[in-house]
């Protein structure tokens, strides 16, 4: 079999395109987003927000309508309970994170385990990207470009909340508006990578990329750029895995961003471990250089008259 064979044989399938399409549109997404949870340091926010949403899926089944809009309404619902545990009480941020992902995360736990069902509800916690239908595209799609609309319109004024918000209160920016904002941001992009990787590994694909991406760059302009790339590439390479090795689409996507980000954090030229030793050997290498010394000495003395 041939390279081209291996690329082009899962194409004839609809479902391989449709797979295909509906994880590269939410990785592009995620991997947007991730740059700024990773700058402000919500990780534990992601992943609060996608175990969150599990008991609004399972609702949204219960009673016939579109497994996003549930999700949608119970991320923002988690969004607003740790505010208003944080805000009202002297319970602390990850306390209140902890408290309220776990707390909806075992009720949506409770409704899989009674309510009856002729479809196996646990696609929703492992993902099920592999049987998408062409509504729950078109869903992860719209989703997806309103969550992508937002982040570039406002990415200026989000980039300044995420490395100095006392400077965006000064110029005249609300900080809590903005957080609220990218809050907001968040439930909507976990709704849309649930449909590909499930609720437990949707919190990988909101943080690898842009972890990935600041191991390779000290720029955020360029770490917009780089964090969807190695996204979507490692998306597409996870889906072909899984129709190769008749694995788990969703995990595959994951490990290969994962590994992604083993290379970078040991190859990256400035901030990789063994990428920083190999600079500062070309460093020390150059700089004990005779073109980098002048000429030396002896070839001096025997250049004089």
């Amino acid at each position: 079999m041939t390279p081209l064979d291996i690329l082009l044989e899962p194409l004839q399938y609809d479902f391989m395109v449709r797979a295909l399409a509906t994880t590269v549109v939410a990785a592009i997404v995620c991997a947007l987003l991730s740059c700024w949870l990773v700058l402000v340091g919500w990780s534990l926010m992601g992943d609060a927000v996608s175990h969150a949403v599990l008991p609004g899926v399972v609702l949204a089944y219960v009673v016939g309508a579109p497994f996003a809009l549930g999700a949608l309404v119970f991320g923002l619902l988690a969004v607003a309970l740790i505010g208003l545990i944080r805000g009202t009480s002297r319970v602390k941020e990850d306390a209140a994170i902890g408290i309220v992902f776990t707390t909806l995360f075992a009720l949506g736990l409770v409704l899989i385990s009674v309510t009856p069902s002729q479809t196996d509800l646990s696609h929703i916690i492992f993902g099920n990207i592999l049987g998408i239908s062409d509504a729950e595209f078109v869903q992860v799609v719209v989703l997806a470009v309103v969550a992508f609309a937002v982040l570039i319109v406002k990415r200026r004024d989000l980039t300044l909340y995420a490395f100095d918000p006392t400077h965006a209160f000064a110029i005249g920016l609300s900080p809590r508006v903005l957080g609220a904002l990218l809050l907001g941001v968040l439930a909507l992009t976990a709704v849309v990578a649930l449909q590909v990787v499930g609720v437990i590994l949707v919190v990988a694909m909101l943080i690898i990329p842009g972890a990935t991406a600041y191991l390779l760059t000290d720029r955020f302009g360029r770490m917009l750029v780089l964090a969807p790339v190695v996204s979507a590439t490692a998306s597409v390479i996870g889906i072909y895995l899984s129709y190769w090795l008749d694995a788990a689409s969703g995990g595959l996507v994951v490990l290969v961003q994962g590994a992604f980000f083993t290379l970078a954090y040991l190859f990256a030229p400035r901030q990789g471990i063994i990428g920083r030793r190999i600079s500062a050997r070309r460093v020390r290498r150059e700089a004990a250089s005779p073109d980098r010394q002048g000429a030396s000495p002896a070839r001096t003395r025997t250049s004089e008259p």
